[in-house]
C-alpha cells in the first residue's frame, strides 16, 4: 500500500512537471520572432509610412533616442515631427527597446543593419542579394520576410525574391 502512494505521488509530481513545462513551451516567443509589444498608433502613422515600423527590441533606447533626436537628418530625409509625437514615440521606443547588453550594443550610425546580431543571422545573405531589384537594400525587412510588419521574422516565413 506504501508503494502505491509514493507511487502516486510520484505521477502527481511527474504530471505537474510536465503541464509546467508544456505551458512554458506554448508560451514562448518562437525563434525569429521580435518581442510582441502593441504598437503605437502615432509611430505606425509616422514612421511605417516611409519603412518598416521596426520592433523596437531591434535597437537598444540610446540608439532610439538619436535617432528621434536628429529627424530633420533621418538617413538623408528630413523626418521632422512635432514635440508632442517625438516625445510619445521617445517613451514608447525606450520602453520596449533592446537591452543594453553586449548583445544589442548600439550599432555603428544607429544602423539596424550595422549590428551585430543583424549581421550574424544574415552572414549568409550574399552582397548581390541586397541589390536585387525586389529588395533594394539590407533595411528592407518586408522584401524577405513575409511576415515582419506583424514582427515575425521566423526563418520558416522567408522568400527571397529572385
Amino acid at each position: 500500500m506504501r508503494f502505491q502512494l509514493v507511487s502516486r505521488s510520484v505521477e502527481v509530481g511527474i504530471v505537474t512537471l510536465l503541464a509546467a513545462l508544456t505551458a512554458s513551451i506554448a508560451t514562448a516567443e518562437p525563434e525569429g520572432t521580435a518581442s510582441q509589444v502593441n504598437v503605437l498608433p502615432r509611430y505606425r502613422q509616422e514612421c511605417a509610412t516611409c519603412h518598416l515600423a521596426y520592433p523596437p527590441g531591434m535597437l537598444p533606447a540610446a540608439s532610439w533616442q538619436r535617432i528621434l533626436g536628429n529627424l530633420q537628418h533621418h538617413f538623408g530625409t528630413d523626418a521632422s515631427l512635432d514635440a508632442d509625437s517625438v516625445r510619445q514615440i521617445s517613451t514608447w521606443l525606450a520602453a520596449n527597446s533592446a537591452g543594453d547588453t553586449a548583445a544589442h550594443a548600439a550599432p555603428p550610425e544607429d544602423r539596424i543593419t550595422r549590428s551585430h546580431w543583424f549581421r550574424e543571422e544574415h552572414a549568409e545573405v550574399a552582397a548581390d542579394v541586397w541589390k536585387r531589384p525586389m529588395i533594394k537594400s539590407a533595411s528592407n525587412c518586408a522584401a524577405c520576410h513575409t511576415r515582419a510588419e506583424q514582427g515575425n521574422f521566423n526563418e520558416h516565413f522567408i522568400r527571397i525574391p529572385q
